[in-house]
Order: C-alpha cells, then structure tokens, then sequence
C-alpha cells in the first residue's frame, strides 16, 4: 500500500499516514512559468494499492487538475489500483441541473476521476447522497457523525433541540437525534439567486426556551449560518452553537462567526484551516482516524460500513 499527498492539504495526509503507519509515498508537483503542472513520483508504485489524498480547497481548480495529473503519472506508472481520497469533494453543490443550461459539475468530477484512471474514491458527507450515483467505479461515502457527536456529547445537551439549517438537512439531523436522543426541528429557508445567502422564512418544531443546536454538513461564507442563529434567537432559544463537517469557511466566514450570537462551532479538518486566522469560538475534529480505518478497510477488503457503527 501506498499513500501520496496533493498539495491541499498535507498535513490531514500526513496524520492519516501516522494512524496507520504507513510513510507517505513521496512524490514532486512542479510548476513551469507557463502555470502548467507536472508531477513526478518519486518511488516505485508497480502493482501496488494507491491512494491520493487531495480536498477541494482554494484554489479548487488547480487542485483538481493537480490530483488528475498525479493520477495519471500513477497510472503510467502501473500501479495496481488507485483510490482517490477527496474529504470534500470538489463542487460537490452542483449536484443538479436546476437552472437552465448549466453544467451538473459534481457529474463532471466523477467522469474525470474514471477517466484519469481511478478505480475506486472515499469521500466524506457529500452534500447530497446522490452524488454517490455519479460515479461508475465504487465510491465509500464516509459520515462524520460519529466523531462530531462523540464531541458533543461531551457538553451539556439537556433542553436541546436540533436544528436542521434547511428541508434538505432533515434527514442528516435525524441521524444526529437518533445517536444524541434529542427533539429536532427544521428551518423553512429559500434561496431566491445564486448568491451564497439563503433567506429562512419558517420554522417547523418547537425552539421555545431551548438551546439550539444547529446542524449543516458544510459552512461556507457563514452567513446563512449566523441568520439561522439570529431566526432562532427570534424565536425564542436561550443559546446557539452549530456543527458542520466542512469549514469551507470562505470570503469573511470567520469574523462573521466571530461576532455572531452563536457561541460555538465544531467542524471538522476535512479542509485546512490556517491556525491565525481560527476564531476561538471554533472546536476541529479530526477525521484522519476514521480516514486511516477505512482506507486500511478498502486495503484489506473489508467492510466499510462496520465503520458507521
């Protein structure tokens, strides 16, 4: 087995490597004045179980072409398998075709991994369980749930409820209230444009008097976030904290987190976050544990759902 890095995010790669003991393969990304990428693989990879780590984080599309390009030196150079390991799979929001004439992306994504050469992906809470569809090779879709809700059961859960962000996220929460045993209530919101900000405009359950816990699976500039907070507040909760696996965190996320009435965020380090800029208001999970068990999982031939448990 061989595990090699992108450069998105080396150091989720390199704790996954540590959980499990294995080197990180090594390898070299060169850029040419002319902004094109080589990749070069520094090791022999012949016949072996390959797995690229590599997230979808700024700048996405480099990124992207980066680990395309790094999968097809691996593939010349007649690795066994190769299993690309995306934490948050890139425009994973562009699941559907519900504009006119616009590209159903994540689709996209899926026939470039196949046709790089990729034999299998492992990703993390995909936006929506349909993307998992997209793909023609056998993709595991790993849930972050366990690992925030060990965390959260760590606090003081007693008159909450959760609070699903949108209609979508329902059923997501429902999992959360299931593992916590906690009522649940659902934010009506709609989104009139393509701008980040959804409006919420109703609320389905009782937040009367209760701290809310509200659950997303990805924050990306926060504002829809800290408008949730503030309907909530409206409504009648005594305090907010939220949970998402994806700190997206983009354009001026963070500063509007920080002068939110929400007093805590837990998310995940599917995606790097620059320690100088973190608000103290936010708590990082590691999810290399869980990616360490699931790739030693697909290594292995074992089962990937006994991981959900």
């Amino acid at each position: 087995m061989k595990i090699f890095s992108g450069s998105s995010h080396p150091n989720l790669a390199k704790e996954i490597c540590s959980e499990i003991d294995v080197p990180i393969g090594k390898s070299e990304v060169i850029r040419f004045q002319n902004d094109n990428i080589m990749v070069k693989i520094h090791e022999n990879v012949r016949g072996k179980d390959v797995f690229v780590v590599q997230t979808a984080v700024t700048p996405v599309n480099d990124h992207i072409m980066e680990m395309l390009i790094m999968i097809d030196a691996l593939k010349h150079a007649s690795a066994g398998r190769i299993t690309a390991v995306l934490p948050y799979f890139p425009y994973v929001r562009s699941d559907k075709k519900d504009q006119p004439r616009i590209s159903i992306t994540a689709r996209l994504m899926a026939d470039l991994l196949q046709t790089a050469g990729v034999d299998r992906v492992l990703t993390m809470d995909l936006h929506a369980p349909q993307v998992q569809g997209f793909f023609r090779m056998p993709a595991d879709h790993l849930r972050a749930i366990p690992i925030i809700c060990r965390h959260l059961k760590k606090l003081d859960l007693q008159n909450t409820v959760l609070v699903a962000s949108d209609a979508g996220e329902a059923k997501d929460v429902g999992r959360f209230a299931t593992r916590l045993n906690l009522p649940m209530a659902i934010i009506d919101k709609r989104r009139y444009d393509n701008k980040d900000n959804a409006k919420a405009v109703n609320l389905i359950g009782d937040v009367q008097g209760k701290k809310a816990l509200l659950i997303d699976d990805e924050i990306a500039t926060g504002g829809t976030l800290v408008e949730a907070a503030n309907f909530l507040k409206k409504e009648g909760v005594l305090s907010v904290i939220a949970a998402a696996t994806h700190a997206v965190f983009c354009g001026s996320a963070m500063s509007r987190i920080e002068e939110s009435i929400i007093e805590e965020v837990v998310v995940t380090n599917t995606l790097p976050l620059p320690s100088e800029k973190i608000s103290k208001k936010i708590k990082i999970l590691s999810v290399a544990g869980l990616f360490g068990k699931a790739i030693l999982h697909v290594h292995n031939g074992e089962s990937i759902s006994e991981l959900f448990k």
